[in-house]
């Protein structure tokens, strides 16, 4: 009995054991199970969160080909990363983008993907930029500045000479026949102060007139006042003025000399006036100048001349006179450009109260220029000149960097005018620009262009399409030198509907063996950024049969030039044509010699394409074949 318990209890404790033992098992398995599911999670999470812009080729590569697998492509959401697909680029020949993944159509490897946000891609505003680390710009020593709006004033700096004033130069003229006695003037280029004696002049005829006026003065009686009033207008008549004419008055004395005083302040230009000379009247005796004010003559590139006016106001300098200041105004632009040094006159009127001014000086011009209101100005620094645009660096809100084509206008003090490419308010690189731009350019990051006519290629086998020859039917619409117009049916290899559109003749085909309207066959290839390169063509004949086939008929020769024949034909119904003058060629075995104008002849010819009727044959025609075929 004792035994049957004992049995029983050690077949429950095995029971027990193995019960435990598949119990432990199950939970190792489960804890196995959750462990690894957690890893799964784990590493799930970590790729979602992998960030592209720590990658190199390599690993860009390698999600290319796993885009390609899993039928992603520019656009989606890559499920590792979390970012949108921007496009595809080969990261040797950043330039070009592309929408699919791919092989790399210049090198010998795959395309990498370009994510929005990520160096290189776009910022939240989908707008090209390029990523620095903040410590990178710390240690780079990039700033920025803002763009700002100014009221600027243009000024024109300009070199100019000092020349004689024409509107203040007076002749001096002899008004009656006489003779020089005194000269008080003795040289050119003194100067005068106005009424100042210049020289005498004896005058005879003024003794005759003089002499009646004081006999008639003289003399007492009734109805003198009009003849003493002929008498003064006698004296002027012989060129007496009034001062001369009241000194005779006064005195009762002749007045042989005719003293001729300087009519303004001035320098003598010219004296021609000798003593002991004979003059007549209205002879010049001279010539004066005023020196106040004068001109100067300011050289301005033709570049600044739409920013002057006529009565701007101008200060000039002279280093004959340091740290004195002239004033004056432009008087008039000069309707000529000196061809060598590409500047234009500018007439200008100096203020010279003192005379220091003279003929020949030079002096420096401030011109003051047309005023712009509310001129969207940067500091000159931010620039960046390449030789054939001006970029400057943009700084974008979520910390990247933009390069953007701008329209510079004018400069003033330390400050550039921007005309187009900016707006108030934005940020600007005026330090580290240049590394910017080159960290810019090795990512393919372009600058936004005001015409932006950057094309996106559609699929990365752009290199096959490139490479691959397709052909099709088309008609010519324009011929412009190498550029072809054609209208083309559906090219089923590339997808394209039919359309009007241009193609380019490499440089290899002639396209003076075409013409418009005509049906051609062509073998053309993409390329990349231009029209389709047409490699070959072949015309297409309507009728080929026409080409082979003869045509006969009548014809009179209205002219010979060489081998071309201008006939008049009836009409030619195996051709539909109706009758007409045209040009007909002949074959190089035929001897057009023995031919004459107004023959009447029997032709047979054949069609030959891009060319005139080729006549095979002829035969003159007698006058009873004519008579034959009219009836």
């Amino acid at each position: 009995m004792n035994r049957k318990y004992i049995f029983l209890f050690l077949v429950m404790a095995l029971m027990t054991l193995i019960a435990g033992y598949a119990a432990y098992q199950w939970g190792m398995q489960q804890g196995m199970d959750m462990s690894s599911s957690s890893s799964e999670s784990m590493a799930g999470n970590a790729k979602t969160t992998e960030d592209p812009s720590s990658w190199g080729i390599a690993e860009g590569e390698k999600a290319t080909r796993r885009h390609i697998d899993a039928g992603i492509k520019a656009g989606d959401i890559d499920p590792v990363t979390g970012q949108k697909i921007l496009f595809y680029q080969d990261p040797m020949v950043p330039g070009n983008k592309f929408e699919t993944p791919g092989k790399s159509p210049y090198m010998d490897m795959m395309l990498v993907p370009v994510y929005k946000g990520s160096a290189g891609g776009e910022s939240a505003t989908d707008e090209p930029g390029v990523s620095i680390n903040s410590r990178l710009q710390q240690n780079i020593g990039i700033r920025t500045a803002l763009v700002t709006k100014q009221d600027i004033a243009t000024q024109v700096t300009a070199v100019g000479a000092i020349a004689w004033n024409e509107r203040e130069e007076v002749n001096v003229q002899a008004r009656a026949l006489g003779y020089v006695e005194k000269l008080y003037v003795k040289a050119t280029l003194e100067q005068v102060n106005k009424d100042q004696p210049l020289l005498a002049i004896y005058v005879p005829n003024w003794v005759a007139v003089q002499e009646e006026f004081l006999a008639l003065n003289n003399m007492q009686g009734e109805g003198l006042d009009e003849l003493i009033a002929a008498s003064i207008a006698r004296m002027r008549q012989v060129g007496m003025n009034e001062a001369q004419i009241r000194q005779v008055k006064s005195t009762g004395r002749l007045q042989t000399q005719l003293i001729i005083t300087a009519p303004i302040d001035g320098v003598i230009t010219e004296l021609v006036a000798r003593e002991g000379m004979t003059i007549s009247t209205g002879s010049t005796l001279m010539r004066i100048n005023g020196l106040d004010p004068v001109w100067a003559n300011a050289e301005v590139p033709e570049s600044q001349i739409a920013l002057l006016n006529p009565g701007d106001p101008i200060t000039a300098s002279s280093p004959a006179f340091p740290g004195k200041q002239f004033k004056g105004q432009i008087q008039r632009l000069l309707p000529e450009v000196n061809p060598i040094t590409r500047t234009l006159k500018a007439r200008v009127v100096l203020d010279n109260p003192q005379g220091e001014l003279a003929p020949g000086m030079f002096v420096n011009m401030q011109l003051a220029g047309k005023q712009i209101n509310d001129a969207l100005m940067v500091p000159t620094e931010a620039l960046i000149r390449t030789g054939k645009r001006t970029l400057i660096m943009l700084a974008l809100d979520n910390g990247s960097f933009r390069p953007v084509e701008v329209i510079t206008g004018r400069v003033t003090d330390d400050k550039t005018q921007i005309q187009q490419g900016l707006q108030e308010g934005e940020r600007v690189v005026v330090s580290g620009q240049f590394l910017v731009d080159s960290e810019a350019s090795l990512r393919g990051v372009e600058a936004r262009l005001s015409d932006d006519n950057t094309s996106k290629v559609d699929d990365h086998s752009m290199s096959e399409m490139t490479m691959e020859t397709h052909q099709t039917e088309a008609q010519i619409e324009a011929i412009n030198g190498q550029i072809l117009t054609l209208t083309h049916p559906d090219i089923p290899t590339l997808e394209w509907p039919g359309m009007t559109m241009d193609f380019e003749l490499s440089s290899s085909l002639n396209p003076d063996e075409l013409t418009v309207g005509e049906q051609i066959e062509i073998a053309f290839r993409l390329e990349k950024g231009a029209a389709p390169l047409i490699v070959e063509f072949q015309p297409l004949s309507k009728a080929p049969e026409m080409a082979m086939e003869s045509h006969e008929t009548q014809a009179k020769i209205e002219a010979i030039d060489r081998q071309i024949l201008t006939l008049t034909h009836p009409d030619i119904p195996s051709l539909n044509w109706p009758g007409m003058t045209m040009d007909f060629e002949l074959s190089s075995s035929l001897d057009p010699d023995g031919l004459t104008v107004g023959e009447q002849i029997a032709i047979e010819f054949r069609l030959e394409k891009g060319s005139a009727p080729k006549i095979i044959d002829l035969q003159p025609l007698s006058a009873e074949t004519e008579m034959e075929g009219a009836k």
